[in-house]
């Protein structure tokens, strides 16, 4: 069984959408105007407040009854992008088409969200991951966390938009603005297209379904030009694009074939010149190789540190010169991931799109992250760290590349209460650490060394 305040913020949340649907700006004025009324008025022998109640109330009714009328036939066709950003307005366009025989005049459209109302069991999740140093947590607590939750979980916000007047069997193209809050999948169930009384006060309502879903990507930072030993090295051959992984081979000579040369190495010109089989003589060369390595292991289900954790990766990632070097993306998530792009493999895009669906992992030891990285290491030049903790487990995985000899770039992100400071941390010359607090990270990212 749901517990009540549970309960009371679901009805709470529900009356409160209805009210910012139905009531126009000039509505909920009119309410507040009648409330005052039935209160003045409610001793009828010494005011004649009543009847100014009766009368609002008598065309709050009227506008009511008027809404019944709204079934004109009305569609909608929506193009959404393929992406969004976290903090950064998107707009697309919406057409609405009039297939009915008269003018539609003062509408208004507005998208509908999938229900963000999260269930008992994922809120007592949430508060608890912000209520572990309380031993209380009020009411007026417990609501914000509620709509902070609501809010995540809905991933986005939108503006009623105004729709010009319609001729007959006619379109008509409106600009809906949509504000990307956290990074996700955006799922949009359809339209309601509002039409107000000629009082102005209450808005007929129609609802139109249209499923569809966007995705947005993590929040990204300015990050300066980090220059980890390696990545402008120059090589030989024009292989910057070669589509492999870890290493190719260059093209040297030709020479005759000798028994256990593999097929796909002859030349199959130089054979049908000479009539005798010729291969193609190569020679392997390495390619530049940096790891972005994403801290995932917390056990909160919702964390802002996790979420400035994934942004700073994603800003890592679109800044880093691909073109020159390979970059994996190394974390845990059900299991563990290695991405690499750069050279003709994967884009950037991918990249975020991939952070876009990053989760807390809390079902893992740290040790599975520390073994991604030991199958790689060996190809390695450098490595950029982005944790979300500092503890002996995560000092193993800093110490075993300092062992090395591997340039490390470490980003630690903490929170107000976090004690940590610069002088418990290791490292040599080859290491940079620095600490990144959350609603300073920008701060944090501009002091980075960018050569070293």
């Amino acid at each position: 069984m749901k517990p009540l305040p549970h309960r009371l913020f679901c009805f709470t949340y529900t009356v409160k959408q209805w009210l910012t649907r139905r009531f126009t700006t000039t509505g909920i004025g009119f309410l507040i105007f009648l409330g005052i009324a039935a209160i003045v008025g409610l001793d009828t022998k010494r005011t004649m407040a009543y009847q100014i109640f009766s009368f609002l109330l008598s065309i709050l009714i009227i506008a009511i009854i008027y809404s019944f009328r709204f079934r004109d036939r009305l569609t909608i066709t929506r193009i959404l992008p393929r992406f969004g950003t976290v903090g950064v307005k998107l707009q697309y366009s919406v057409t609405v088409d009039n297939r009915t025989s008269k003018q539609q005049i003062g509408l208004k459209v507005r998208e509908n969200f999938a229900d963000p109302r999260p269930s008992w069991s994922e809120f007592k999740v949430f508060l608890h991951s912000y209520s572990r140093k309380h031993r209380f947590v009020s009411l007026s607590v417990m609501y914000y966390r509620w709509l902070k939750l609501v809010a995540r979980r809905q991933g986005a916000t939108t503006k009623t938009v105004n729709v010009p007047s319609i001729p007959p069997r006619s379109k008509t193209k409106v600009t809906v603005e949509l504000e990307p809050s956290y990074r996700g999948v955006v799922r949009l169930t359809g339209v309601t297209i509002a039409r107000p009384d000629p009082f102005g006060l209450f808005n007929a309502c129609q609802n139109i379904a249209l499923s569809q879903s966007l995705l947005i990507l993590p929040k990204r930072y300015q990050v300066p030009p980090i220059q980890l030993p390696g990545a402008r090295k120059a090589q030989s051959g024009s292989v910057s694009l070669a589509s492999s992984v870890g290493d190719s081979e260059e093209f040297v000579s030709l020479r005759d074939y000798r028994p256990g040369d593999p097929l796909r190495k002859i030349h199959w010109k130089s054979w049908a010149k000479t009539d005798k089989p010729i291969v193609r003589e190569e020679q392997e060369q390495f390619f530049v190789r940096h790891a972005l390595i994403l801290d995932t292991f917390d056990q909160a289900k919702y964390s802002d540190i996790l979420e400035e954790a994934v942004a700073v990766a994603a800003s890592f990632s679109c800044d880093f010169q691909t073109q020159e070097s390979l970059l994996d993306l190394m974390f845990v998530g059900n299991e563990a991931y290695c991405f690499t792009a750069g050279r003709g493999l994967g884009t950037t895009e991918q990249m975020l799109e991939i952070l876009a669906g990053v989760a807390p992992c809390n079902d893992k030891l740290f040790e599975s992250l520390i073994s991604t990285v030991m199958n790689r290491v060996s190809m390695l030049s450098g490595c950029i760290c982005i944790l979300i903790a500092w503890d002996e487990e995560r000092k193993k995985l800093i110490q075993y590349l300092q062992s090395l000899n591997i340039p490390t770039l470490v980003l630690i992100i903490t929170d107000d209460t976090s004690t940590l400071d610069e002088s418990e941390l290791i490292g040599d010359r080859s290491m940079q650490f620095q600490l990144l607090k959350l609603g300073k990270i920008q701060e944090g990212l501009s002091k980075l060394i960018t050569n070293y």
